[in-house]
């Protein structure tokens, strides 16, 4: 709220929101709520009772933006919809995130990132070994539909300022990723066919996409597929009759290309075989655990990792300001604490 010197209130049912209790915890909270909620303020509000509705759309009056991510209708129900929120704070942005948006067939559906990453086809084009989808490492659903919630609040914003007027922003989770799928969905808009993961440019059907092993059980990613980079590393390989195979697009063809550097990186150790990369100027990296990540020099370098006073480890704010360096305050709220 403006009149809160820009503070963040998150309201939270009686007990807490869920990501207070997922996950490990070195202190009074863990990882997982305080890296999303430091910084911000907690009220406790069950708005089943009409007084604590009153309560929230008293806050609301003075907002610059409410943010909400219930199924379509339940804010309407609870009395704190767009409709009386807007009636309190005109000039409010009110984003609401969800899984299938406000219309359409599944707009009541239940539904997490992984039914989303299976719904819009993202799930199936990223296969294991054993050519079955993997589950994904990263929740790609809500940080697609969390970033262009930003961008859409940001742009409401800026209208804002020329108009005087708040706006509605709708997200969800299902348009948001299917929006981020171009790189993937070449055969399907130009040829009208599911695409073979294993035979496109980056879910497997090229030689300098992919992952290799190496003789110590490790792994070494293979990222960049220029004509440049194909050529040094296949030409130090001894094996320059594999580059026109490697640059005349992905495919089955490329596989003599493949079980080259597959036995090459399966004769040295992980060590051996970053050594001998860094020489070639070629995009590549190791297959790192979390905790490798963590210590890399890069991440190191750039302060990724930030402490607070007790020692606990937090993300440090990835967007950075020329004119005004980030001050992430790293105290999360208690429950209730405000």
């Amino acid at each position: 709220p403006a009149d809160h010197g820009g503070e963040v209130i998150k309201t939270e049912p009686p007990g807490g929101e869920p990501t207070r209790h997922i996950g490990a915890s070195d202190g009074r909270s863990n990882v997982y709520f305080r890296s999303l909620n430091r910084g911000k303020k907690s009220v406790v509000l069950d708005l089943k009772d009409a007084r604590n509705v009153e309560r929230l759309l008293a806050l609301t009056a003075t907002a610059d933006v409410f943010v909400e991510s219930f199924r379509p209708g339940v804010c309407d129900r609870l009395g704190v919809g767009y409709a009386q929120v807007s009636q309190c704070n005109p000039g409010i942005v009110y984003c609401s995130v969800n899984a299938f948006g406000n219309s359409g067939p599944y707009r009541d559906r239940p539904a997490h990132d992984l039914a989303v990453e299976a719904l819009t086809g993202v799930l199936s084009m990223t296969l294991g070994d054993d050519g079955r989808p993997a589950l994904p490492g990263l929740p790609m659903a809500d940080i697609a539909s969390g970033l262009n919630g930003l961008a859409g609040i940001l742009m409401a914003l800026i209208k804002r300022q020329r108009t005087g007027r708040g706006d509605y922003v709708e997200i969800a989770m299902l348009d948001s990723l299917l929006a981020a799928t171009p790189n993937i969905m070449g055969p399907v808009l130009a040829e009208n066919r599911a695409p073979d993961p294993k035979a496109q440019r980056t879910t497997g059907g090229a030689a300098f996409y992919r992952l290799y092993d190496t003789r110590d059980g490790r792994q070494v990613a293979l990222a960049g597929q220029e004509p440049k980079f194909v050529e040094r590393v296949l030409t130090a390989l001894g094996r320059p009759d594999l580059i026109e195979l490697c640059t005349s697009g992905p495919g089955p063809h490329q596989r003599p290309a493949v079980e080259a550097l597959q036995a090459f990186f399966e004769s040295r150790s992980l060590q051996e075989s970053l050594d001998w990369l860094a020489s070639l100027d070629v995009c590549y990296a190791p297959v790192n655990t979390l905790l490798e990540a963590t210590v890399e020099a890069q991440v190191v370098a750039r302060e990724l990792l930030l402490d607070d006073e007790r020692g606990r480890k937090f993300l440090a704010p990835a967007i950075r300001f020329a004119a005004e360096p980030a001050r992430p305050s790293l105290r999360e709220p208690l429950l209730g604490e405000h």
